[in-house]
């Protein structure tokens, strides 16, 4: 029995050993790799056939000193899509659930981005910091505003991910706990709370896949602007 809820959030550990490595290293070894076969597997296709068609999406309105990044942000797109949907088995640990880890992801590719822009075109990327047009006197307010907006990017794109994925795990182990204490007091209770229960975890899944590739799809914009 767990003590509480966010007991799934904890980073699991074995004999004094912390397994967030391997929860982090697992899911590389679940994609097949690339064979110098004429002919590849239908899973081989379909996997190539995905990863065309979304960095096609990706950088179809980023110029092309932007897509030197496409190997990094194909490569961070399969690896947080495989690991929210990897948390959702039974008994398996989240990494994506941690804020530490989504920071850790977050912030430098951010400060790459920033820093891209401010070697190619500085002048481009300290104007995103006073529109054109702004009043004298709104120009100081302006410039800290944006200032702030800027630095909180990293922020947003982490909270963002932990926050929707912290609280689709909550949900369903909420409606799972209900069920199970239901099921011998109101079984037609527990069974309409097992229906909910499926189709909130077909919304995680959805979730799980929307939110790696809100995250992919922000820095992409964040690269646009820099380059």
């Amino acid at each position: 029995m767990m003590v509480n809820f966010f007991d799934q959030f904890m980073s699991p550990v074995f004999l004094g050993i912390p397994l967030i490595a391997l929860a982090l290293s697992l899911p590389w070894t679940l994609f097949p790799r690339p064979s110098a076969r004429w002919l590849h597997n239908r899973t081989l296709t379909l996997q190539n056939w995905f990863m065309n068609r979304f960095t096609q999406q990706i950088f179809m309105p980023i110029p092309m000193l932007g897509h030197r990044w496409a190997l990094i942000l194909m490569s961070l797109m399969i690896f947080l899509l495989t690991l929210n949907m990897l948390g959702l088995l039974p008994y398996t640990f989240t990494p994506t659930t941690q804020l530490s880890m989504n920071m850790a992801i977050a912030t430098p590719l951010w400060l790459a981005t920033v820093i891209l822009g401010m070697r190619n075109q500085p002048t481009h990327a300290l104007g995103h910091l006073l529109p054109e047009g702004t009043p004298t006197l709104l120009i100081p307010i302006l410039i800290i505003i944006e200032t702030i907006s800027l630095f909180i990017r990293p922020i947003a794109l982490g909270v963002r991910l932990t926050a929707n994925l912290t609280a689709g795990h909550l949900l369903i182990q909420l409606i799972a706990t209900a069920a199970f204490q239901l099921l011998p007091i109101m079984p037609a209770v527990a069974l309409s709370t097992t229906v909910l229960l499926f189709l909130l975890t077909l919304l995680e899944v959805a979730v799980a896949m929307i939110q790696a590739y809100v995250f992919v799809l922000l820095l992409s914009l964040y690269l646009q602007e820099n380059v």
